[in-house]
């Protein structure tokens, strides 16, 4: 110890050094831990078509929406909008490895999710399980022949819908201001896949809604459900409840609350339709900006 203290001040940084020198490599030399290999087969013993098993999503939970009370709603309006999934805004509705429609019309039969009759937007009529397979599938009746008695059978072969003739989706929704908050707020109460009816050659004869989704009762179903979005990063964990709630959809207007309760078509025509629908969404616009001039 005394012959360190008198040791010139360089030397004494040499030998410190000398002597955690052989700690500090045996730190280095430790050896890392064995990588742990991810399970190769998925819940159903098929190959796993990944690199890691994904969680997140299924353990993803809502948000439950803040409380609203009556006497703090100044002003509302219900709006019906229409999503066409041929916009490149709204190209996620139409993912062909799963498009929103095939996924609420899956659910919906596994009895996960509860659809409501299409002809009512006001989820008054659930639809049972022999009206939704109606809904969902086509019937066919073909005659078989037996090839050694030529017997003749009558068979009813049941044809799922072609989920790409699902075009567009209505939506049915709710804004109001808040004077709580001092904000003007919206809640979506119902979604409803349109899908495209055709006749024996392919044309386009008209459209008509399979059926009516309640939003709020559906959002924790939609959490657990992921949508592909635009940017090509596989690993975004964007769910449909995300989706709804940031608002990434481009839509149109097609009705407004009204005294005759009536659409926009039932009394515009052309372009003076697309004209109105702007007008309803810049109204809504400068209203809640007008709260706030002065």
């Amino acid at each position: 110890m005394k012959l360190l203290l008198f040791m010139p001040a360089p030397l004494l940084w040499g030998c410190l050094c000398f002597l955690l020198l052989p700690g500090g490599m045996a730190v280095a030399q430790t050896p890392d831990p064995e990588p742990v290999e991810a399970t190769p087969l998925d819940p159903s013993g098929l190959p796993l078509d990944d690199f890691t098993h994904r969680e997140v999503i299924d353990q993803h939970q809502v948000l439950k929406y803040p409380p609203v009370r009556e006497s703090d709603i100044l002003w509302e309006k219900r709006l019906w909008r229409v999503i066409d999934i041929r916009e490149k805004m709204n190209l996620p509705f139409s993912y062909p490895q799963a498009p929103l429609a095939h996924i609420l019309g899956q659910a919906a039969l596994a009895g996960d999710l509860t659809v409501y009759d299409a002809a009512d937007d006001r989820f008054t009529q659930p639809l049972d399980a022999g009206v939704l397979l109606k809904t969902l599938f086509n019937t066919d009746t073909i005659i078989t022949v037996d090839p050694v008695t030529y017997e003749e059978t009558v068979k009813i072969v049941r044809n799922a819908i072609n989920w790409a003739d699902v075009k567009r989706f209505r939506l049915k929704e709710a804004w109001f201001f808040d004077t709580r908050t001092a904000t003007l707020r919206f809640r979506i109460l119902g979604i409803a896949p349109l899908i495209n009816i055709t006749n024996g050659e392919g044309d386009f004869l008209y459209e008509r809604p399979l059926f009516w989704v309640h939003y709020p009762s559906a959002r924790p179903f939609l959490a657990r459900q992921k949508a592909y979005t635009p940017g090509d990063n596989l690993s975004a964990t964007i769910t449909w409840e995300d989706l709804f709630e940031m608002r990434y959809f481009a839509s149109t207007v097609y009705k407004e609350n009204n005294v005759y309760d009536r659409r926009l078509q039932d009394y515009l025509t052309g372009v003076d339709v697309l004209h109105q629908a702007a007008n309803i969404d810049d109204a809504l616009f400068n209203r809640e900006h007008d709260l706030w001039s002065w």
